[in-house]
Formats: C-alpha cells, structure tokens, sequence
C-alpha cells in the first residue's frame, strides 16, 4: 500500500500566491476608481447637457436692470397723504344762504364731517347760523338740502342732517385729544376760500386756549391751539391727528388787527366737546 505524504508548501510557492493576491486587490480597486471617473464625467456631461450655464449679462442688460430697479423703489406715501385719503368720504363741503334786504342773498362757504351712521354732519354754529337754505356736497359728488337739528352756540357747535345721505355714509374716526401733546401734527381739512378740499399740515401749538368772537363777544373756552394754515371756509372743518381720527372741529383763526400781518393761529373745539351735541358720550 502506497503511503499519502505531508507536502509542506514552499517558501517559492507562498511568495507567488502572495503576489498573486496583491496583484488582483490592485486591479480590483484601479477598476473600481475607473468606474468613479467615468460616473463623475458621465454626470457632469449629463449636468452640463440639462443645465447649461448661463449666457454673460450684456451691459445694456445691466443698465436696464438698474434703471428698473431704481424706478420700483418708490417711497411711500406721506403720512398726509393717506390722512386725507381717510377723511375724504366722510368730510362735507356746507353752503349756507342768508337772506340780505340790502343786497342779493349772502352765499357762505363751511366745511363739515360726518359722525355718524345716520349721516349727521358735525360742524361750526356760526357757519349756518342763520340761513335759510343749508346745502352739502358730498365727496361722491352728490348733493342735499339739510337741516340743523341740534347746536350749542356756547361751544359754536352745531348738527346737520341731510335730507338725502350719500348712498354709502361713511363716519369719520374719532380720536381724543387727550393722548396728543404739544408739537404732535396735526392736519386742517376745509374749503379755505372756496379751494375745495383743501389739505393743510401743522402741528398742536397749546391746549385749553381761549378765544373771543368779535361779532357776538362770546368767549370760546378749552380750545385746541394749532398753527396749521386755515382760512375762511375751513371752519366747522375737521382737525386731524397722525392717524386720520378726527380731535376737533376748526372754529376760528386769530385775526390781528394790523392788516399785513399774518398771525398762522388757529383754534379748533375738541370733539368729545363737539361731540356733545350729536349726543356722542364723552370719552
């Protein structure tokens, strides 16, 4: 019987088997680095091919850019003029006729707000005083006869009402100006000498102020004080805070006796006085 022997394997044969070995790990990894590159190049052809890069601006492309972008970059509206755009509906042009023996019938000019939701008209006394023919013109171009149905001639106050309210009667915001000090703005509403819907900026110069009327001698008391440009037509107009609510009713402009001298003084009735008379409680 023939006996199986131990073969030990050769120091030769180790070495070969070990290079054998090396050899297939190196191309192993070499194939698979092949494989990365050629991926990263696939996808950046692929990349390239749906994503192309953009074409360089022209510079008549920039100049347009900035010439938009300086257009668009409007500021924006003044604090005044979105006061006015907040009085408008609610601010009333008043005609007022009185009969004259002497001459053709007197035709004055006021302003007025209004206050409510029944459309009642806040306003000055002496504006309507005494007519007998009262007429307001609305912001929507309507027009109606109206009527005093209440008034305090000590604070030179009185109630419109219209026969015929503007179809959508829009009330004016009422502030109080027990908030506002001096020096905040204030803004005058009014038909200064017939210039209808006139705008005018200032600011609070005094409170609690008092005030004489020539005519009648009666004395105005606890009035607001502002420096805003009023003249005859304003009165019975609103006076206005920041936010377009309504703190008083314009009712007199100091008037010096110097005729070339010009005094920028105006006396407004606060509006929960005013107020008082439409039956709106105080505040």
């Amino acid at each position: 019987m023939q006996k199986e022997s131990n073969q030990i394997p050769s120091a030769e044969t180790e070495q070969n088997t070990g290079l054998r070995q090396y050899f297939f790990s190196v191309a192993r990894r070499s194939w698979l680095f092949a494989v990365i590159i050629i991926a990263a190049l696939l996808g950046a052809l692929l990349y390239n091919l749906f994503f192309p890069a953009p074409l360089p601006i022209s510079q008549n492309e920039i100049d347009e850019s900035i010439t938009n972008a300086m257009a668009s970059a409007t500021p924006p509206a003044a604090y005044s003029a979105q006061i006015y755009q907040t009085i408008l509906p609610s601010f009333v042009l008043i005609q007022a006729t009185r009969e004259n023996s002497a001459a053709d019938d007197e035709v004055g000019v006021g302003s007025g707000v209004i206050i409510n939701g029944n459309g009642d008209i806040l306003t000055a006394l002496h504006v309507v005083a005494e007519s007998n023919e009262i007429e307001v013109y609305f912001s929507d171009g309507t027009q109606s006869a109206a009527e005093m149905i209440a008034a305090e001639p000590e604070n030179d106050i009185a109630v419109l009402h219209p026969n015929q309210p503007p179809e959508l009667i829009v009330p004016a915001v009422l502030g109080s100006p027990n908030s506002m000090r001096i020096g905040d703005e204030a803004y005058a509403v009014g038909n200064p000498l017939g210039l209808t819907g006139s705008l005018s900026a200032g600011v609070i110069s005094g409170f609690n102020r008092s005030f004489t009327i020539n005519e009648s001698g009666l004395v105005l008391d606890g009035l607001i004080q502002f420096d805003a440009a009023i003249n005859p037509g304003n009165s019975g107009g609103p006076l206005l805070n920041r936010y377009g609510q309504v703190i008083g009713i314009v009712t007199a402009l100091a008037k010096p006796k110097e005729r070339d001298s010009f005094s920028g003084i105006g006396f407004a009735v606060p509006i929960e006085v005013a107020g008082g008379a439409a039956g709106i409680p105080e505040y």
